[in-house]
């Protein structure tokens, strides 16, 4: 049994960086607890508030936030934090060397009907000056990343990391309270033939979107030349847990329903963090014109479209949207 600590140490995690990733499994094995209560503990349903996204929270979205907010603010090593469910990023340690971001639980829309979700988390090193409550300091692009990762709060508690040394699966063993490893440097097949998007949306997508699941849909007649399955659990979480276990691709593109919003996924609680993972278990990760990583961010919630999965898949959708 090797235990997160151990394999941290053994990939060379600096001691301050092993904390705050030890901290945040803390909050994560918190909101885990609460979780496996359900209605038991009274914290299912949505309160009467809307996050800054506009969209009407769920009492675990504030419950799980307050949390990670809690514990991570007063680690000595990160200087602030932002979330999904903040308005504005929060300072922590005057001195910190971090930055932590976080959906504190994707998919929470799934929560009344006791299925997927899970915490979401990236960090980044804190420049020289700045405070952790100016969220300029926050806007790095994702390849500056020192560790990604989240927690999938499904059958078990499962912690899927990189530090940039490839990506492991760990599994919360509730009898010692510990994250253990259970899969070492994971790899994303380069091909597949199962899709995850959200079909109700197709009438808004651009034409090369549209093209492509068209595509797809023909089978093995079409000019992609092989029967696709689709899947669609609406959690980030879950779809991207599905693709690193056995390939796959995941998709949240760009529609005209709000030109404004180039997307619907956030740029620094999901896209970047979850890029970074798919790209160290070989897969890719696109807006379906460049890689997500390499977007500059302009504001701590931004938002982009999202294709991401098995390498050779994601490439086809990138060749669609060039025509």
């Amino acid at each position: 049994m090797i235990r997160l600590h151990e394999i941290l140490v053994r990939d060379g995690v600096d001691r301050e960086l092993r904390q705050v990733l030890g901290h945040t499994m803390i909050a994560c094995k918190e909101i885990a607890h609460k979780l496996s209560q359900g209605e038991l503990a009274g914290i299912l349903g949505s309160t009467e508030e809307e996050n800054v996204q506009g969209e009407t929270q769920k009492m675990l979205d504030v419950i799980s936030n307050d949390v990670l907010k809690k514990i991570l603010t007063e680690d000595e090593y990160v200087r602030g934090i932002g979330s999904e469910e903040e308005d504005y990023t929060v300072a922590g340690s005057k001195d910190g060397k971090f930055l932590v971001t976080f959906d504190p639980l994707d998919g929470s829309s799934n929560i009344d009907v006791n299925l997927s979700v899970g915490t979401i988390f990236s960090i980044l090193e804190a420049p020289a000056q700045g405070s952790g409550d100016d969220q300029s300091i926050f806007l790095q692009e994702g390849r500056k990343q020192v560790a990604a990762g989240y927690v999938l709060y499904g059958p078990s508690a499962l912690l899927v990391l990189t530090t940039g040394k490839g990506v492991n699966f760990f599994t919360l063993d509730r009898h010692i309270g510990e994250f253990v490893l259970t899969k070492e440097q994971v790899k994303i097949p380069e091909e597949t033939k199962e899709f995850a998007i959200n079909m109700s949306n197709q009438r808004f997508w651009e034409p090369g979107m549209q093209q492509y699941i068209a595509d797809c849909l023909q089978g093995e007649e079409g000019p992609l030349g092989k029967r696709y399955n689709m899947r669609w659990v609406a959690s980030m979480v879950a779809e991207v847990h599905r693709i690193l276990v056995r390939g796959g691709i995941f998709m949240y593109p760009w529609d005209n329903r709000e030109p404004g919003k180039p997307g619907k996924l956030r740029l620094m609680y999901e896209g970047n963090p979850m890029s970074m993972l798919v790209e160290q278990a070989g897969g890719l990760s696109t807006t379906g014109r460049e890689n997500i990583m390499d977007v500059k961010p302009e504001g701590i919630h931004q938002r982009v479209p999202v294709v991401l999965g098995s390498k050779k898949e994601v490439e086809k959708v990138m060749g669609y949207h060039k025509d």
